[in-house]
């Protein structure tokens, strides 16, 4: 006979969704007690990128446990990321996994939305992916908006400019030229790590951006912004983030029109931000229960 209390009769346990249930007690009740364990979590690593780093940090913020990254057939949870295609793929067939997808959006058309039968869908980002999936729901967001709630900021401008690129777009020679061309211009470069990225975006008097996410932490942290063009990028992930917030998206500008672009005041406030406040209200009420440390708690 054993001692250890794992093989202890009394210390049985049960999985639950996001609780751990025990025998225990002078009754051998079922006590429910916080499930400790990782959530398993697919994001894009290939390339530093702030955008995707943010994903587990927001993710456990929510969730309250630790996160870990996982591949695409064993993650519980997809979030930030125009990762629904690779979702299609993964889950074409059911699997004994079925995954919640929460703020993630497509990154193009996709041909059939059966896959979406094989996941649990508590939130998609924007009402273009839920019209290209078949998808009747009412609310929609993206879980990067929650940033600012993870790693405040004081909003004190400090006159710079900042400029965020794709990450494919470093070393194009018409931003270079900008850049030196003034030193109010800032480049913050999205490979950096996601704290420093966030706090220099949110420092800014104004941010001009071909990375979604430096569009949508913008937002987070009241910092006006501007699409700035995004060459050799699809325009669907933008156009979804707009509509979902209810921000107008005209055609995006283009580097070297950033001069000539008269800039609102940098305190001065968001003309979406309801739409902002309703999508980060989204965020927190799609996720899951089931999926939090403690449970139903």
């Amino acid at each position: 006979m054993t001692n250890d209390p794992a093989n202890n009769a009394n210390h049985r346990r049960a999985h639950d969704g996001g609780l751990w249930l025990r025998h225990g007690g002078a009754a051998g009740l079922m006590v429910a007690v916080a499930d400790t364990n990782p959530l398993s979590l697919h994001w894009w690593k290939a390339v530093p990128n702030f955008g995707d780093a943010i994903s587990p940090v927001v993710l456990a913020h929510v969730s309250g446990r630790k996160v870990v990254h996982a591949g695409v057939n064993k993650a519980d949870i997809w979030g930030i990321g125009s990762l629904l295609q690779v979702v299609k793929r993964a889950y074409t067939a059911k699997k004994d996994l079925r995954p919640t997808v929460w703020g993630t959006g497509l990154l193009h058309a996709v041909n059939g939305t059966q896959f979406t039968k094989h996941v649990n869908i508590a939130l998609v980002r924007g009402p273009i992916t839920a019209a290209l999936l078949d998808l009747e729901v009412s609310r929609f967001g993206d879980p990067g908006l929650l940033i600012s709630d993870v790693w405040p900021q004081d909003r004190s401008p400090n006159g710079k400019i900042g400029i965020v690129p794709h990450h494919s777009r470093m070393d194009d020679p018409v931003l270079v030229a900008l850049l030196d061309s003034d030193p109010k211009y800032q480049l913050i470069d999205p490979r950096d790590p996601a704290q420093d990225v966030c706090a220099a975006i949110a420092a800014c008097d104004h941010v001009f951006a071909s990375s979604l996410h430096g569009l949508i932490v913008a937002d987070a942290y009241g910092v006006p912004n501007t699409w700035l063009a995004p060459m050799g990028q699809s325009r669907l992930k933008y156009l979804d983030y707009a509509a979902a917030v209810g921000r107008a998206m005209p055609a995006p500008i283009m580097i070297e029109d950033i001069p000539m672009i008269d800039l609102p005041k940098p305190d001065a406030a968001l003309s979406y931000q309801a739409g902002i406040n309703a999508c980060k209200d989204a965020v927190y009420a799609s996720f899951p229960k089931a999926l939090r440390a403690g449970g139903d708690a």
